[in-house]
């Protein structure tokens, strides 16, 4: 009799090998680093540069408004220059910045350093997706959910290290916090360097013989569709602002939620994306899924408002139960759009310009970080009804972006292939 031979399931390697598992490793330190400074930097400029609530807020608005500038920025480089050097340089205008900021409490040069920084961490942002892009190739849809997980970790590990040093509650504490963050830009930069440069068709077309002398890539500012898309992607991006902004506020003043929920709340959702954010993104099969997704995306949202409405109708466990559901729904909706952003944005930009619509893509989480904060307070002002209205418009733009794409999608392949169950 013959014998039988049974199949083995090999564990997926890592999209990209060995550069692409290094990159993994600079979103680990990068978002270890941002973790020590992200949450304590209001702290930092309000108890050790002394500075007022009024001329924190400046100093925040400020700095973001500037930094929406190296999202666009970034990607043209990328586009006309190696997209590793041109991080390295990124990563150290970073940490000279936070160097800076050790050696001042003067108004206007903790301005000048901060939007340093965010110029640097939005071109950054940019340029680190374009290169997963294209190291990671057709499974650049697995290798961002990995990508997410590992940058939450980061996030978490270095939030938790923060709580722990703020116990200390000196001055000191919060200058190792701000030395730690500008280290981690020291340690990425030198990964970077050991990162080899993937392919550039941007630059390849430029340097071909066989290239029509006169031709010109696309232009993204010139493409009404990609930004209408962009639009709506900052809507979408509002998320984020539930999270950092919305929720606090929300238990501190219309809820009877204890207020040492805020907190766990944030923990909930670092656990639910380090857990969950691989896994979901295995319903991204193709281009035409991801697209799909944004059908149960819009539902996400739309339960994450109409829950945090209800919140502030109960008692203390009601009100507990339902933001913890509100956390839930935002987490997902936060991890789908993550993984169909990431297709989307690509999928609709030519190979020849990646790095510059990827840029203009990167407008959007920019911008968000601007209006993101007023719209939820303006949601928290109108009361429950601000929240379901909050939650509806955002689930009414996923249905527009879901027809939005549908016609230039259909124009281009499928850049992603069926998900396998085993890579040999």
């Amino acid at each position: 009799m013959g014998t039988t031979r049974r199949a083995t399931v090999r564990p997926k390697r890592i999209p990209g090998g060995r550069d692409g598992r290094r990159m993994l490793a600079i979103a680990l330190v990068d978002r270890t680093g941002s973790g020590l400074w992200a949450s304590v930097s209001v702290l930092y400029f309000t108890y050790v540069s002394h500075l007022s609530v009024a001329q924190v807020g400046t100093l925040a608005a400020l700095a973001g408004a500037i930094g929406i500038a190296g999202a666009p920025l970034g990607g043209r480089l990328a586009d006309r220059c190696p997209i590793t050097r041109v991080l390295v340089a990124l990563q150290l205008l970073r940490a000279l910045a936070s160097f800076a900021l050790l050696t001042t409490d003067n108004y206007v040069l903790l301005i000048v350093f901060s939007a340093a920084g965010g110029f640097g961490d939005r071109a950054a942002n940019v340029l680190t997706k374009l290169y997963a892009t294209r190291v990671s190739g057709p499974d650049r849809i697995r290798y961002q959910a990995i990508s997410r997980t590992a940058a939450n970790a980061g996030w978490a590990l270095g939030g938790l290290t923060a709580a722990a040093a703020l116990a200390l509650g000196t001055t000191a504490a919060y200058h190792w916090l701000l030395l730690g963050d500008a280290l981690s830009f020291v340690a990425i930069a030198t990964l970077t360097m050991r990162c080899g440069e993937p392919p550039s068709p941007a630059r390849t077309v430029a340097t071909s013989k066989d290239a029509p002398p006169a031709s010109r890539p696309p232009n993204p500012w010139r493409d009404r569709t990609y930004l209408a898309y962009v639009a709506t992607e900052t809507v979408l991006f509002l998320d984020d602002a539930v999270f950092k902004v919305g929720l606090p506020l929300w238990i501190a003043h219309a809820s009877a939620a204890p207020h040492g929920l805020a907190p766990l709340l944030m923990v909930l959702n670092n656990v639910l994306v380090v857990a969950l954010q691989v896994p979901l993104a295995r319903l991204a099969t193709t281009t035409a899924a991801t697209r799909n997704l944004l059908i149960p995306l819009s539902a996400a949202f739309a339960l994450g408002g109409c829950a945090l409405a209800l919140s502030a109708t109960g008692g203390a466990m009601t009100a507990a139960l339902l933001l913890t559901a509100s956390a839930t729904a935002f987490t997902l909706a936060e991890m789908i759009h993550a993984t169909v952003s990431w297709e989307l944005s690509v999928a609709l930009a030519p190979d020849t310009a990646q790095g510059a619509y990827l840029g203009v893509h990167g407008l959007a989480q920019s911008i968000q970080r601007s209006i993101g904060p007023l719209a939820v307070t303006a949601a928290i002002a109108t009361g429950p009804f601000g929240w379901g209205a909050f939650g509806g418009a955002i689930a009414l733009t996923c249905m527009i972006q879901h027809h939005l794409v549908r016609r230039p999608l259909a124009q281009t392949s499928l850049s992603v292939p069926p998900v396998t169950v085993s890579e040999h």
